[in-house]
């Protein structure tokens, strides 16, 4: 993370500066999607959208990596040594651990409901015991917790032009969105960690079961029923992304830009799935370069307008809220010294 963006932030304690360079670290390693959009974003913002993705993608790496050959039990203990640092930085403004560390800052600074910490914690846990979801019911509770919370966490850092209540059903369907897409994305990937995403429901109307699924992963063979299910998952993913879409013009208009990409992007990738003709059992479909530097394009030239018309437009009198962090927010006088690799 650059000192302009830190300095731009107001972080200016070298071991908060040095925990949030950590968490850019590991968004950098991840999501190609996800890093390009938050470029986008104005840079005193930048940071605390780093904390807040690089917490969830710690916590997901020890659920999911499979690089990992930590059994079940080692993950659980991980995880809950996680969840109880989390609980007492979130408490106390401190932690030894650097993602904690930024993620706390973070959310005081922008007054995030720690609530939103506490239920994605519940979720990833569940990913160590739960292998299916009957309905799109069953699934949607999961994902309150492991995906709209995302979205409800970065509303503060991005702003509103309406009442934050007002915008939040969009900034969680967003979040929700852009899963699905992961999951319809994964679904080979999930298969090896004996996860199946895809709603029981939703398979079984189209006659697949996970044997088939496993059959096709194995043999690298298509089955018509497993393109039909996976292009109606497309399709239930799609409405959730319409439902997303009103929540872009409620945001700041400097935020704009940076989620209208991600947006553009993400929903993208279900294009790029379709033209693959679903072939994501055998193999991960991903945006091409030449797409993804097209929208980029089209994003900064949003950003550059965008900060030219906050330039010349003051903010009008009542503004609900600017993405701003809280002016009686401060960090913690004497936070814990960190090491970071």
């Amino acid at each position: 993370m650059s000192d302009r963006e830190l300095d731009a932030a107001g972080i200016h304690h070298p071991a908060l500066r040095s925990a949030y360079a950590r968490c850019r670290q590991l968004n950098a390693r991840h999501g190609k999607t996800y890093f390009l959009a938050t470029r986008l974003l104005p840079i005193e913002h930048r940071p605390a959208v780093h904390a807040l993705y690089g917490f969830a993608r710690w916590a997901d790496d020890i659920v999911d990596s499979l690089d990992s050959t930590d059994t079940t039990e080692q993950r659980s203990a991980d995880l809950d040594e996680l969840h109880h640092r989390l609980e007492r930085g979130l408490r106390t403004g401190d932690s030894t651990e650097p993602v904690v560390l930024a993620l706390a800052d973070t959310a005081r600074r922008y007054a995030i409901d720690h609530q939103h910490f506490s239920d994605f914690m519940t979720s990833m846990r569940s990913d160590l015991s739960v292998t299916e979801y009957p309905t799109y019911a069953d699934l949607r509770a999961y994902m309150h917790g492991s995906a709209a919370v995302i979205g409800l966490q970065m509303l503060p850092v991005l702003g509103t032009v309406v009442a934050r209540e007002e915008a939040a059903p969009h900034a969680a369907a967003l979040g929700v969105a852009f899963q699905l897409t992961n999951f319809l994305r994964d679904v080979g990937e999930d298969l090896d960690r004996g996860r199946v995403y895809l709603p029981t429901s939703l398979l079984a109307a189209h006659d697949v079961d996970r044997d088939l699924l496993r059959w096709s992963r194995r043999t690298g063979r298509r089955d018509r029923r497993i393109t039909e299910a996976l292009a109606a998952f497309e399709e239930l993913t799609r409405d959730v992304y319409r439902q997303a879409a009103p929540g872009i013009a409620m945001l700041d208009p400097v935020s704009r830009p940076c989620i209208r990409t991600a947006f553009v992007l993400y929903s993208g990738i279900l294009d790029a799935i379709a033209d693959d003709g679903y072939a994501v059992v055998h193999r991960r479909t991903a945006v091409s370069r030449r797409r993804r530097a097209a929208v980029a394009v089209d994003g900064l030239v949003r950003v550059a307008a965008a900060r030219v018309r906050k330039r010349h437009s003051p903010r009008p009198a009542g503004f609900p809220d600017a993405g701003h962090p809280r002016p009686d927010a401060q960090p913690a006088a004497h936070p814990a010294p960190v090491e970071v690799a």
